[in-house]
């Protein structure tokens, strides 16, 4: 089990702070939120790569449908480059408009479906854009025009950035996708329930046991398709204490029983102006591992 902080505040600032104490504090990994129109995750990125050696740095996460491809593929390959290789990214899908209309107002949702066919081309462009070297695409969405000029250098990762994608328990053609890539971010949706169940519904239905059968079907279904021998992350977020080692690892073990290789800490519920000393002390605190 690797432990991530994720910070839900906007100050860049101190991100950046957050981060060099993360390293310092024994975190393997720091992680921001990204929004539309908001603090840009990736040059708030960008600087705490270069003041960090260790700690893995990503988002959590990034809407790809909500962005150009290119652009973001050429973000990420910078901080790739800036960090040696230490970035992550959290793939999604995006809030739907009538979950969250903040998120909609420069634009219309053009539906779940469209966003999925998008999310789909997006990543599999970005295979193709990170490797800096010529190449053409036509989609149902997006195209790229062959060119030897001005090329990108390559990311340092290879044979890509490792990309952990969004994927709806036990909702196969969502789940296929995330088979492909190189991580799990969980969503549940319960059975007989009309959709994704919310943040609450996740804490009371969404188990260790749940996931460990989603886990189980994740293997063998990447077996299946020749990547068994390939690293593969499961994520599980939620809060811990950071000042009762026993109940934040009593939390955090049946996950890790279940097969889940990241704890990304996290807590949503802490007001703006209460931020910045509810992380500085949960990050010093340390991650909630059992040998610590």
């Amino acid at each position: 089990m690797k432990y991530g902080f994720i910070f839900t505040g906007s100050d860049p600032t101190l991100a950046v702070e957050l981060a060099v104490l993360a390293e310092q504090s024994g975190w393997d990994g720091f992680f921001v939120w990204e929004g539309i129109w908001a603090v840009d995750p990736w040059s708030t990125l960008a600087a705490a790569a270069v003041v960090t050696e260790r700690i893995r740095l990503g988002t959590m996460l990034t809407p790809v449908p909500r962005r150009r491809p290119w652009e973001l593929a050429g973000q990420t390959m910078t901080v790739d480059r800036l960090s040696g290789g230490r970035v992550i990214l959290s793939a999604g899908l995006g809030v739907p408009e009538d979950v969250e209309a903040r998120f909609w107002i420069f634009e219309t949702d053009p539906g779940r479906r469209v966003r999925a066919e998008q999310l789909d081309e997006s990543l599999e462009l970005m295979q193709e854009l990170w490797q800096g070297e010529p190449f053409e695409h036509s989609g149902a969405h997006f195209r790229a025009a062959r060119t030897e000029e001005m090329l990108p250098p390559p990311i340092i990762q290879q044979p890509r950035i490792p990309t952990w994608v969004v994927g709806v328990w036990p909702r196969l053609r969502s789940m296929r996708r995330v088979v492909r890539y190189d991580g799990w971010i969980p969503n549940y949706a319960p059975p007989g329930a009309t959709g994704v169940a919310g943040p609450e519904a996740q804490q009371v239905h969404y188990t260790p046991e749940v996931a460990a059968e989603a886990i189980a079907w994740l293997h063998a279904e990447r077996s299946a398709a020749g990547l068994a021998d390939r690293p593969f992350d499961v994520v599980q977020e939620g809060t811990t204490t950071g000042t009762d080692a026993a109940a934040d690892a009593a939390l955090v073990r049946p996950w890790a029983e279940a097969g889940a290789t990241w704890w990304l800490d996290s807590n949503w519920q802490v007001p703006a102006d209460e931020v910045a000393d509810y992380a500085r002390a949960r990050v010093a605190a340390g991650p909630p591992s059992p040998t610590r």
